[in-house]
């Protein structure tokens, strides 16, 4: 078992935290209160590699392994868990699914300019009315000559409005169930394609969540993503895959309050020394630091999964999203609370650390849903495993 990471992750991990440090940081606090989308920012990113990652090099991406592709989820979310967010979908839920279902016409045209960071990607599977139950969707496509008309909503859609290409599920056999639905590929410039508003967040304000509209929007037969009847299958792997970028995200939001409340310590003075003297505050950076490592763990075995092709990467994605998820919620309340009346203030970073936090329970699965997968996996198999997990 060798834990240790090769220099190339490294160095990956370095230059985009470094660049986070350099050219975001200063302002994220401002982007936060004005909701303003990070275009430029992002546009850098892409420039290094970060927006397709996980495209091999021949389709313009960086071909790197999904280890490098946490990493990166990780240094970005340090300082802007709303940036992680929008790099974690444009790359495993807009990217991934054309380099594995689209055609070469479709990753020709898409592709390089998702990989570069030239537009983005953007995930519509929710709906008002179906969220957990993704069969319950109610959007339509149906088949006029060349074209599909699709009608419908979709709700909470990351990068909404800011993308270039949005990955759409709608039902082309409602009578199926979830066997009759299929993927498509849209663009905004599409006649029928609106977007209805967007989303009054609690937390990740400078990320986009709108709901888009669907009116006969035409989508030529050629955008179809797979065949029919695909859909769901498509969705359901990109989120098992998806859900490790979520669960990195929970730990760059979770280091970058450790780090925060670690530099505070060392700097507010009470009763004539500094709070980090206090034991109070020095078991809550231990549990801090030991659960963002033991959650690092779980990530980076899930990645590993990933790419070793494991069939069973799902409950391994699953345990990662969950624990890392409760993990973040606690690290940002301890992390407020280290900072006291400062922690409560908009002028701290933990604040919006700790509203940040909050979203990584419930998208791409809530906890309960993870705990289902979990524990469904957990009682269907056979016989007894290993310390391996049946690796």
């Amino acid at each position: 078992m060798d834990f240790s990471l090769t220099d190339d992750q490294r160095l990956i991990y370095d230059t985009v935290r470094q660049f986070m440090d350099a050219e975001v940081r200063p302002t994220i606090r401002e982007r936060d209160r004005q909701e303003k989308f990070a275009t430029a920012e992002l546009r850098k990113l892409g420039e290094l590699g970060c927006c397709g990652m996980l495209i091999p090099e021949q389709w313009g991406g960086a071909g790197a392994d999904t280890i490098s592709y946490v990493l990166m989820l990780e240094a970005v979310a340090r300082v802007d868990a709303a940036m992680a967010v929008a790099l974690s979908v444009t790359n495993s839920l807009a990217a991934l699914p054309v380099l594995k279902y689209g055609n070469d016409a479709q990753r020709a045209k898409y592709l390089s300019r998702l990989a570069r960071g030239e537009i983005l990607g953007a995930f519509c599977l929710t709906e008002p009315q179906a969220g957990s139950d993704a069969a319950a969707i109610a959007t339509t496509a149906a088949r006029h000559g060349s074209a599909y008309r699709l009608n419908g909503s979709k709700s909470w859609v990351t990068n909404g409005g800011e993308s270039g290409l949005y990955l759409v599920f709608a039902k082309t056999d409602p009578s199926a169930g979830a066997r009759g639905v299929t993927a498509f590929l849209v663009e905004p410039a599409f006649p029928g394609f609106r977007v209805a508003r967007y989303e009054d967040k609690m937390g990740l304000r400078s990320s986009r969540s709108a709901e888009l509209a669907f009116a006969d929007c035409e989508v030529p037969e050629e955008n179809r993503l797979g065949e029919e009847g695909q859909g769901l299958k498509i969705a359901l792997e990109l989120l098992d895959g998806g859900r490790v970028g979520i669960a990195a995200q929970a730990v760059g939001i979770a280091q970058g309050a450790l780090e925060a409340s670690v530099a505070y310590a060392k700097q507010r003075r009470a009763f004539g020394k500094t709070i980090g003297d206090f034991q109070a505050v020095q078991f809550m950076l231990a549990d801090m630091q030991t659960e963002i490592e033991a959650a690092r763990c779980l990530v980076h075995n899930a990645a590993w999964m990933r790419d070793a092709g494991s069939a069973r990467l799902g409950p391994y994605s699953s345990r990662a999203k969950l624990y890392a998820g409760d993990m973040v919620n606690r690290v940002a309340y301890k992390a407020v609370q280290i900072h006291g009346s400062m922690g409560y203030s908009r002028e701290s970073d933990v604040e919006r650390m700790y509203r940040d936090a909050r979203a990584i329970t419930i998208y791409e699965g809530t906890s309960e849903i993870q705990r289902m997968i979990i524990s469904r996996d957990l009682l269907a198999q056979s016989g007894a495993r290993s310390v391996t997990g049946g690796r």
